[in-house]
């Protein structure tokens, strides 16, 4: 069952359409869960998850409801009943994982970094790069505003609508989740994807607002995780071309941002100078990526991003 969890306190938002069902998953080691079953009325929008509560939510990422703004607390949702329900453990994602093992795999590479750092012209030119070379590759972004979650994400972004700090970075972290059967399944397939901003951007923006860095970073797990993470590092006063009109895009706030960024850094990170020309950054990069994308040719392993 893919999903993604919120710790207690905190407004989860339903991403299920028909049948809405969501399950509250023990995380103290027991080994019975229980669902919330609608039974009629209008569609749920959003839980509030009690701390009086089992302690996290898992819900199975589906077609997105169109946003409403009615936030209904979890007494308060129509015709509702508990019911006891077996669940999957999440064993099953390492178990997927692992039988794709010695086998030949596109890699996951990700390009983070501050905005107007210049990963989104890298990252194109990464891709012509590895499709001259002949290796199936493919660009993608988060946030994907080509979905409904990614369009009430590029509304806020674009200070067309007010939302939570907690509620918006549940819904970068959803938009992620509406793509990650189908990256494990590209990857599979032997394509490389070159992602531009992923999970790292999600936890980096969140608690540079002042968010509890280790509650940005729940929702996240059990998301793939990167093989190769390329952080373009340059000061922000360095950034090209200022800022824009974009809620994020200030100076102070991305200064911010960078020292959340060092916080997250982990052994799948390459730092790379982007204050360096445009094409030296290209041929640094290119050697890194290269020599990952022929490590998972030979077969190594998928793993689950900030998993135990």
């Amino acid at each position: 069952m893919s999903g993604y969890y919120a710790p207690f306190g905190s407004w989860l938002l339903v991403l299920k359409d028909e049948p809405s069902e969501f399950v509250i998953r023990c995380l103290n080691g027991m080994s019975r869960s229980y669902a919330l079953r609608r039974n009629g009325g209008s569609c749920w929008h959003s839980v509030y998850v009690l701390s009086s509560m089992i302690p996290s939510l898992i819900i199975n990422v589906g077609a997105v409801l169109a946003w409403n703004s009615s936030i209904f607390r979890l007494n308060h949702l129509p015709k509702c009943s508990l019911r006891p329900v077996w669940m999957a453990s999440n064993n099953k994602f390492n178990h997927s994982l692992r039988a794709c093992n010695n086998e030949s795999r596109g890699a996951l590479i990700v390009l983070e970094g501050l905005d107007r750092c210049g990963k989104t012209s890298q990252s194109s030119r990464l891709v012509s790069y590895l499709e001259g070379l002949g290796h199936s590759t493919e660009l993608w972004r988060f946030p994907d505003r080509t979905t409904s979650v990614g369009q009430m994400i590029s509304a806020y972004l674009l200070n067309q609508s007010e939302l939570d700090d907690r509620t918006i970075h549940l819904l970068f972290s959803a938009n992620r989740w509406e793509k990650r059967s189908m990256m494990e399944t590209k990857l599979k397939a032997g394509t490389t994807l070159i992602v531009d901003r992923y999970s790292y951007s999600g936890v980096a923006f969140s608690s540079a607002k002042g968010v509890d860095l280790e509650w940005c970073k729940a929702p996240e797990i059990g998301l793939l995780a990167p093989d190769l993470v390329l952080y373009l590092d340059m000061p922000p006063e360095l950034l090209k071309g200022g800022y824009g009109d974009e809620r994020y895009e200030r100076l102070e706030f991305q200064k911010k941002v960078a020292q959340c960024y060092k916080i997250l850094r982990d052994p799948s990170w390459k730092m790379v100078d982007a204050c360096q020309p445009i094409e030296d950054v290209q041929k640094q990069l290119q050697k890194i990526v290269l020599d990952n994308v022929l490590a998972c040719r030979n077969g190594k392993p998928l793993s689950l991003l900030w998993s135990c």
